[in-house]
C-alpha cells in the first residue's frame, strides 16, 4: 500500500511537471533505463571517492563537515583534472567549454521560458 505522503508527493510532482510543460522521463518500478546515467555516477562516486582509500584519511571521516569535504573534491577533480575516455580523454569542463564554444546566440530559440517555470 502506498504511503499517504509518498503518493502526495507523487501528485504534486505530475502536477509541476504539467505546470512547467515538461514531460516526465520517469522509467516504470525496477526499470533502470532513465536512471542509467545516475546510477553509472553513483557507481564511480562509491568506487572513486567513499570506498577509495586514498582518499579518506587515516581511521576515516569524523564528522559530515569532512565528508562534505570530501565529495566537494571529489566534485571539483571529477570536473576538472579526471580524464574520461567516453569523451575523448578530456576532463568534462574542457569538453563542455570546447562544445559550447562551436555555438552563437543567434543558434538558440527564442521562446521565453514558461510563466512559473523553477517557482515552487
Amino acid at each position: 500500500m502506498t504511503q499517504p505522503s509518498v503518493q502526495y508527493r507523487a501528485i504534486r510532482y505530475s502536477e509541476r511537471l504539467a505546470e512547467a510543460e515538461a514531460v516526465a522521463s520517469v522509467g516504470s518500478r525496477s526499470d533502470s533505463y532513465d536512471n542509467a546515467m545516475a546510477e553509472a555516477l553513483n557507481s564511480l562516486f562509491k568506487a572513486e571517492c567513499i570506498r577509495n582509500p586514498a582518499m579518506r584519511p587515516n581511521g576515516g571521516w569524523k564528522n559530515v563537515t569532512d565528508v562534505e569535504i570530501a565529495v566537494a573534491e571529489y566534485v571539483d577533480w571529477f570536473n576538472h583534472r579526471r580524464l574520461h575516455g567516453e569523451i575523448g580523454h578530456v576532463p568534462p569542463a574542457e569538453f563542455d567549454s570546447d562544445h559550447w564554444a562551436t555555438f552563437s546566440s543567434g543558434q538558440y530559440r527564442q521562446t521565453p521560458v514558461p510563466t512559473g517555470a523553477g517557482s515552487t
